[in-house]
């Protein structure tokens, strides 16, 4: 039996690299929703005390919207086939110690590696048989709808941040265009005020007058 290479496994995949956790934390919480259904792992993640939580609930989301935009599979039908998290690069720094001393400290980093897979046709049917049983929607359902409504709230947030930017710069451009209107009037006003005046003698002499002042007296 030829064993499958990690980066063979079959499924549709979401990376999240260099994250400031260490892998061993990570693990922690990847086994916790291993082979779980996209619903079920949904509400392990919502409801973990671990603040890696986060960041593998957005890988999670990010592999099946994958899955839904490249594979064209309902977000429904889908289950964490594996999961798992590698050694990123450490970033070395130092704590000051006793007499001049210090201690390294090491600051984990971790790849962190989501793969969905879609049921078979077989569970696809005893999953809906159980739901319609039961008389409510399955856990996947509702963690679809609930990641449909976030997607369609950032993204109306988006929008509205988009067209205020426009409104904004429509904004200066009209403030600018009348500061320019303004400067030239105020430097055509300068212009005009400081033309040079005729002096008075210059303008006796143009009407004729070459009489000293004396004689006219």
């Amino acid at each position: 039996m030829v064993a499958t290479k990690t980066n063979e496994r079959p499924g549709t995949r979401a990376v999240a690299r260099h994250i400031r956790v260490s892998a061993s934390k990570a693990r922690a919480v990847l086994d916790l929703i291993r082979g779980e259904s996209y619903g079920r792992a949904s509400e392990i993640l919502e409801f973990s005390e671990r603040s890696v939580s986060d960041v593998i609930t957005k890988c999670l989301d990010s592999a099946v919207a994958n899955a839904e935009h490249n594979d064209e599979i309902s977000a429904e039908e889908l289950y964490v086939s594996a999961c798992y998290a590698d050694e990123g690069p450490t970033l070395k720094r130092w704590r000051p110690r006793a007499r001049g001393r210090a201690t390294r400290i090491n600051k984990r980093t971790c790849h962190i590696t989501i793969i969905v897979s879609r049921y078979s046709a077989d569970e696809l049917t005893a999953m809906r048989e159980r739901a319609e049983s039961r008389g409510r929607t399955g856990a996947s359902e509702q963690a679809a709808e609930s990641r449909r409504q976030r997607v369609q709230k950032s993204r109306a947030a988006e929008a509205e941040v988009a067209e205020e930017a426009a409104e904004e710069a429509a904004a200066d451009t009209v403030d600018e265009a009348v500061e320019e209107a303004e400067d030239t009037d105020e430097e055509a006003a300068e212009a005009v005020e400081e033309a040079p005046e005729e002096p008075e003698d210059e303008a006796a002499d143009e009407n004729g007058s070459t009489e000293s002042p004396k004689e006219q007296g």
